[in-house]
């Protein structure tokens, strides 16, 4: 399965952000996204997840030989501000999730379960949301596309507000999911692109481009990718 853009173009008033932006994410891999501040990884997510509409351009996905447009459903998206309802204990919010997708789960799907895979403690999930941790917030959030399973699922920034031992167990997890999803992680942080993701690619100047994968782990990795962001950045601003 792949994930194909395709001359993504997004605009606001007189600020272009995507500028003919093209990539094919393969199935399988850990995508890190990596830019600055203002580059539009976060517009780029939101074009991809319908939230927000394309001025031009394709995004397609690619499953053996059917190529079809790429819809709302077949996308996850984990933002880094979790949008949950506060009034409702973790378990109920599941609950009501499940039961309303109940015709697209599988008869033995366990609420328990779900939560057991999170590391969810049973004492927590019947506590109210509102008092939830924001690392809490995020692992429910993992949860709602663990029951789904999109094909794809964008991750903007989630695993900045874990504790240690949080974030060892959702990296875990990450790797486990990428066998069965096109996973995009959006990240300033590049010693955890490095340690998570399988590519690197980078968003600057509206346009998106791989960093060689022989860089990834090399001893000069960070001052690299520090070096072109900085000369790209420069680039479109003479």
């Amino acid at each position: 399965m792949e994930l194909i853009l395709d001359q993504m173009e997004k605009a606001f008033g007189d600020k272009q952000v995507l500028k003919g932006a093209g990539y094919t994410f393969e199935r399988g891999k850990i995508y890190g996204l990596l830019g600055r501040n203002g580059a539009g990884k976060t517009t780029l997510f939101n074009c991809l997840s319908r939230e927000l509409s394309m001025d031009a351009g394709q995004v397609r996905l690619r499953s053996g030989d059917t190529v079809r447009e790429l819809r709302e459903e077949d996308v996850g998206y984990v933002y880094s501000l979790p949008i949950l309802p506060d009034f409702l204990t973790g378990y109920e919010f599941i609950k009501f999730y499940m039961d309303i997708n109940r015709d697209k789960l599988q008869a033995d799907d366990s609420i328990d379960g779900y939560f057991e895979l999170i590391g969810f403690s049973e004492e927590d999930r019947h506590l109210l949301i509102k008092g939830y941790s924001h690392g809490m917030k995020n692992k429910i959030q993992m949860l709602l596309f663990l029951i789904m399973k999109p094909p794809v699922i964008l991750l903007d920034e989630p695993l900045t507000s874990f504790d240690v031992i949080v974030a060892l167990e959702m990296k875990k997890l990450l790797r486990e999911m990428k066998q069965d999803h096109i996973l995009i992680f959006s990240t300033h942080i590049l010693q955890l692109a490095t340690d998570l993701c399988d590519e690197l690619v980078i968003l600057n100047n509206g346009s998106l481009s791989a960093v060689p994968p022989g860089l990834m782990h090399s001893p000069e990795f960070e001052s690299s990718i520090i070096q072109l962001l900085r000369e790209e950045s420069d680039a479109a601003h003479s």
